[in-house]
């Protein structure tokens, strides 16, 4: 595929989440990629990894879900990336290791030529820990058309001033609750859930805000309108890349403009699904998705 037949890109990290019992892909840009690929949104994945046998293996995952990987370069110095996960009930906790081969995506104008060309950029905060990958993205952002930022703050992986600036170019943010009583406590933000999302969405000019409840739901802000949703109960396997397969959801509807609360609801089906499976890339169809009531 060229630079010029993708709808969406995804820019940031690609790793193994190391399990006590079993290593699994990940990385939430990769995740989102693999979502909008299986919601029939062609997507492509900016990334890097190490010329490793970790790196030839994620590639191979990779390529199996049906996602390219023209765009995913290896590194000779640093290793693929790799992320200790430790599972406490249905709760996870993660040391993200560092530096590592997704730390160092250089620039190019092939990359700038695929982002410019899609209509959705998304990417997150965590790839901008390192100042390589961050310059990269910076640039970037500067030609992207619509830009859709999943903040993921892992201590100590993020400063206030880098995701200032990312939220300054940013239409789209998603984060969950935790992330917005973090911004809150920044920004002395007050009040309910809506009033704190209205006052960020003034302050950094954002089209949208979208702040995800665990299997509370999650609510959207939109253009000054303000939709929520309960969620759906399921049996929880594991809640690794719900948030990212929520994003997917969100985005894929998104794009086709209907109404907002059907594509919120759409959204909290793609997370519950996902949690009810285990990891972040299971195999399924969208009907799979629909089923759930």
């Amino acid at each position: 595929m060229s630079t010029n037949d993708f709808t969406a890109v995804c820019f940031g990290e690609i790793l193994w989440d190391i399990l006590p019992d079993a290593r699994l892909p990940g990385g939430a840009p990769m995740n989102v990629a693999y979502h909008l690929n299986h919601l029939q949104v062609p997507t492509a994945m900016i990334s890097r990894v190490g010329n490793d046998p970790l790196g030839e293996e994620l590639l191979q995952f990779i390529s199996s879900r049906g996602l390219g990987t023209s765009f995913i370069q290896k590194d000779e110095a640093y290793d693929t990336g790799t992320v200790l996960a430790t599972l406490s009930g249905n709760n996870v906790s993660y040391e993200i290791i560092q530096p590592v081969a997704w730390d160092f995506i250089p620039f190019s104008m092939q990359v700038q030529k695929l982002v410019s060309a899609a209509e959705y950029f998304i990417f997150g905060s965590l790839v901008a820990r390192n100042e390589k990958s961050a310059q990269t993205l910076f640039e970037l952002l500067e030609t992207a058309p619509y830009k859709i930022l999943d903040i993921n703050l892992r201590k100590p992986h993020y400063e206030k001033k880098v995701l200032e600036y990312l939220m300054q170019h940013a239409d789209l943010l998603k984060l969950n609750t935790d992330e917005l009583q973090l911004l809150g406590a920044w920004y002395a933000l007050s009040g309910s859930e809506n009033e704190q999302m209205q006052a960020l969405q003034q302050k950094f000019h954002l089209n949208t805000i979208i702040t995800t409840r665990g299997d509370k739901g999650a609510s959207v802000l939109h253009d000054g309108t303000y939709f929520e949703h309960p969620g759906f109960k399921v049996q929880v396997a594991d809640t690794i890349g719900s948030g990212d397969a929520f994003l997917a959801g969100f985005i894929s509807r998104f794009m086709l403009q209907p109404d907002i609360q059907k594509t919120l609801e759409f959204a909290c089906k793609m997370g519950a699904f996902v949690a009810g499976r285990h990891g972040a890339c299971p195999d399924y169809n969208a009907a799979d998705v629909m089923s759930l009531g």
